[in-house]
């Protein structure tokens, strides 16, 4: 007898004696060799004994793609959804069956099944739950050729058996109840029940895959991942073609963070039962989250095709589209899983994400509030439209949000986290600090959540040191001075603050902090002084909005930006009055300009808070080995602001007005400085497209090429020198079309440096920023930029802001000043521009450096009486234009194409009150941050 004729043979014993199990593993086995439609139904008949309906379908669904008249696919379909409760979906399954009959000429009892089966639910009333319809006891199928054949020919009845397998048949039966039992409590969530009935079953039959996968997937439910992998393992060992056991320990693996063995596992099941969605679909899920995006939309697109009504995979679909930068295609495929389920959770969660990454905050909390409505008890919609609040600069919405969330799940650490920040910036100081400290307190489970336990620690520290300068004048708030470099560096790098606590003080506890710290009422009250201002701040700070995806419209940061260039405005002017004034006594401008006109002496105001938040028992100056600025080498008396004293003016409200940001200046940091601290912006994050950034991605591509192809090799990531003059790698480079191309072409991760030509000392070419190339996994590619900050660089941009700053009070102190003719202005407006092209080359902050810059800009604007009146044109960010732009001329062309328009001349800005008159202590100008409806 052949291995075939055996199998038949053993599958005809397996039925007749309805050991269904053993049966359905014969099956698995023929099918992996051949897939045919008769085996097929066989094998759904087979599940259907077992009430394992799912996999009826499944097999149905299989069936008919090879055969679409296959009218015993439909019948075993029909009885699965009726057994499911799924009576509608029945009735359809069986009418299509019945127009298959009529086609095929099907045999009269087959049509007459079907007719019978359809004129029954058409008649009786649709339950919510019923009874599974039992088939007859026979295994023929009539015409359609399901039946079970012996080797002669005759088809076997299974209600004919002798009595030597009397004893077998009720074991089998009384087996397959167990394992129809035990599955029925792990669909039940009954996992304990679940796994003491496939123990009892596994003493009997060790190996058995059936219960072996059953209770694996129990003890999954129950997040012992660890003894599920064993099971599974033992079923795969048992029953290699056991298409489930692969599909589970695929799952567990994802569970426990191995994607890599996952996939194989899952590609694995895929090839006993090609053209499944469900495997392609949990495949799809895992490729996602192991961030290859690529492959998580092949498989998922196959699975839609094979399942149109699988709103899990239409959804995640949507994420894997929107990572690949394919934003509408993404959109139609979130929409698509709630047309399919208009109640579908994780469908508006999705969405709701969706447009809030690409910066679309009404359509992110309409989705957000349809949750709520349909469920109001989902913490995470509460948690998301709280992350929305706080991003458009609504902390109280967001507490309100955060609070209810904490209500649902008290241990949710990102709601808590984000409560406390919120706390923090609205001056809440005893309340951000207990928020901190329910972080800190909490038990973690991944470390995402263990780097913002490490960022509460030192966010606690930050409330507390603001906490204790709350009534003081805002001009003693230094986090730059004050706070320990050591302290700043492992904040800025979210470090485990461990090596910190052991060699610096902390901040006196909150009982000593708000002795001085509580923020006052008269903090609230609105004066006729600070309504001036708010409203004209308000109206100005809206210029920072850059109109791209992934920028939330923020009025916290608009209010902040105002008051900024106000400021900044009002110093500078005042400095200008100053030395315009003494221009007038000599008639001309001193040969070194702001160096050689002397002002009156400014105050040295002393810090308030040696001894405070991460400070060591010296000063700082004792302590750091920070490179010293123009302004630390300054001393007191020295003359007019320095560059570094007035964009310290927007640093400091960009300090204050979000807390969570650690904003600091990189030559205040301790050994990290002189490392060369970098800042990192990727364009391409492995596979992913960075909504804000990406736009720029050809541009930066294209001067990357330019740079190789000029310079004729790049650096290596151990800053050895790769080269590149070789005609063929020369040529490739010229023919690359992505960032991969070029990593092709090097061998190796690399980076190099943009030029930004000096305009303070002729021929001088400095670093701009670092464009790198990082292999990340086997398709994806980390093409960021970053800049490392070293001594050597400070100096340099130092010396070319010295030289912008003193020109353009040269240039403005003279005849030019208090013009109030744009063509007069138009070279002090360029000079403007100049400051601002190479303090987005320097990007001297830990961040925000890109915002301190416009803010600048608009408060330089505003003190030579020229107010910039339209917005930052759509798809425009200034920071890249600058860093992305090799000299200042085709820097300021570009620039002035649109902003040159916009100027006006203003000079009613003179008559605002004096921003620091207005809010004098630093609490003051917190709730003149936070003093708005909401």
């Amino acid at each position: 007898m052949a291995a075939s004729d055996s199998e038949r043979q053993a599958l005809v014993e397996a039925c007749a004696a309805r050991d269904w199990s053993k049966a359905i593993r014969i099956l698995d086995s023929l099918i992996s060799q051949f897939s045919s439609v008769l085996d097929i139904c066989k094998r759904a008949y087979c599940y259907s004994q077992l009430e394992l309906y799912k996999h009826v379908i499944k097999d149905c669904n299989r069936a008919l793609e090879l055969d679409p008249d296959c009218v015993q696919a439909y019948v075993l379909k029909g009885h699965a959804f009726s057994a499911l409760g799924k009576q509608a979906d029945a009735l359809h399954i069986w009418e299509q069956g019945h127009g298959a009959a009529v086609r095929q000429s099907a045999d009269t009892e087959q049509l007459l099944e079907l007719e019978k089966l359809c004129k029954l639910k058409q008649n009786r009333p649709v339950m919510a739950l019923e009874q599974p319809v039992q088939l007859s006891t026979s295994l023929t199928n009539h015409n359609s050729g399901a039946g079970i054949q012996s080797k002669s020919g005759n088809k076997a009845k299974l209600n004919q058996q002798s009595s030597s397998t009397a004893g077998s048949k009720t074991k089998s039966i009384s087996l397959d109840f167990r394992l129809s039992r035990g599955i029925a409590q792990v669909n039940e969530g009954n996992y304990d029940q679940a796994v003491s009935i496939f123990n009892q079953i596994l003493r009997e039959n060790p190996m058995s895959p059936e219960a072996l996968i059953g209770r694996g997937t129990a003890y999954a439910f129950q997040k012992d991942l660890d003894t599920a992998m064993g099971d599974f393992s033992k079923a795969i060992e048992s029953n290699p073609m056991a298409g489930e056991a692969w599909k589970r320990r695929g799952q567990a693996r994802a569970a426990m963070g191995e994607f890599l063995e996952a996939i194989e596992d899952l590609t694995k099941a895929l090839e006993i039962e090609p053209n499944s969605s469900d495997i392609l679909h949990e495949r799809g899920i895992v490729n996602f989250k192991s961030k290859d995006y690529e492959a998580a939309v092949e498989d998922l697109s196959s699975c839609v095709v094979l399942d149109k009504d699988n709103k899990s995979a239409f959804t995640y679909l949507g994420l894997s589209l929107s990572s690949l930068g394919e934003y509408a295609r993404a959109e139609e495929a979130h929409k698509k899983s709630l047309q399919l389920d208009p109640k579908f959770e994780d469908g508006w969660l999705h969405l709701a994400q969706f447009y809030q990454e690409l910066g679309r905050p009404e359509k992110a909390l309409a989705c957000l509030e349809r949750v709520i409505q349909f469920d109001s008890r989902v913490a995470k919609a509460y948690h998301l439209r709280g992350l929305l609040q706080h991003g458009m600069g609504n902390h109280r919405s967001a507490i309100k949000d955060l609070s209810l969330g904490l209500d649902i799940e008290g241990s949710n650490i990102e709601c808590m986290y984000l409560r406390a920040s919120c706390h923090h910036a609205l001056g809440c100081y005893g309340d951000a600090v207990k928020d901190y400290d329910c972080v800190l307190d909490l038990e973690l489970d991944s470390i995402d959540k263990f780097v913002l336990q490490c960022m509460a620690f030192y966010q606690k520290e930050m409330a507390l040191y603001t906490a204790s300068r709350a009534n003081l004048p805002f001009a003693s708030f230094d986090i730059d001075g004050d706070v320990d470099p050591l302290f700043k560096e492992y904040w800025c790098k979210r470090l485990h603050p461990k090596y910190v606590c052991e060699r610096v003080y902390r901040q006196p506890p909150l009982r000593t902090s708000l002795k001085s710290g509580r923020l006052r009422p008269q903090d609230f009250t609105l004066t006729k002084h600070k309504k001036l201002l708010l409203q004209a701040a308000d109206s100005i700070g809206k210029k920072i909005q850059y109109d791209c995806a992934g920028f939330l419209p923020n009025r916290r940061q608009y209010r902040m930006a105002g008051l900024a260039a106000i400021e900044v405005a009002q110093k500078v002017q005042k400095t200008w009055r100053s030395l315009h004034a003494e221009w007038k006594v000599s008639n001309k401008p001193s040969a070194r300009g702001v160096r050689k006109i002397r002002r009156k002496e400014k105050p040295n105001i002393l810090s308030q808070n040696r001894g405070g938040v991460g400070c060591s028992t010296t000063t700082s100056s004792e302590t750091s080995t920070s490179y010293s600025t123009s302004e630390d080498r300054s001393t007191p008396g020295r003359y007019g602001l320095s560059w570094h004293e007035v964009y310290s003016l927007a640093v400091k409200w960009r300090q204050i007005s979000e807390p969570c940001d650690p904003v600091v200046w990189v030559n205040k940091l301790s050994e990290e400085f002189n490392a060369g601290f970098g800042s990192h912006t990727p364009l391409i994050n492995g596979q992913a497209k960075v909504a804000r950034y990406y736009p720029y991605y050809q541009r930066a591509l294209g001067v990357a090429k330019k740079i190789m192809e000029e310079k004729k090799f790049v650096n290596s990531a151990s800053d050895s020198i790769i080269d590149l003059s070789d005609v063929g790698k020369l040529q490739s480079i010229v023919n690359a079309d992505g960032c991969g191309d070029l990593h092709d072409v090097v061998g190796e991760d690399f980076w190099l440096a943009t030029p930004c030509y000096s305009t303070a000392f002729e021929g001088k070419c400095l670093d701009g920023t670092r464009i790198t190339t990082q292999k990340i996994g086997k398709k994806g590619y980390d093409f960021a930029i970053r800049t490392p900050c070293t001594p050597s660089r400070w100096e340099d941009y130092d010396a070319e802001m010295i030289m912008a700053w003193e020109a353009l009070c040269n240039d403005y102190c003279g005849e030019a000043y208090g013009s109030t003719d744009l063509d007069s202005l138009k070279k002090i407006q360029q000079g403007i521009l100049r400051l601002a092209y190479y303090w987005y080359n320097f990007m001297p902050l830990s961040r925000g450096t890109a915002v301190v810059g416009y803010v600048v800009l608009l408060g330089l604007h505003l003190a030579a009486n020229m107010e910039v009146t339209e917005n930052i044109p759509k798809g425009i960010q200034v920071d890249w234009e600058a860093i992305l732009t090799p000299n200042l001329s085709s820097f300021i062309d570009s620039i002035n194409s649109w902003l040159w328009p916009s100027i006006q001349i203003n000079t009613s800005w003179r008559d605002y009150p004096d921003v620091l008159g207005a809010f004098t202590t630093t609490g003051s100008v917190i709730a003149g941050l936070s003093n708005y409806e909401e």
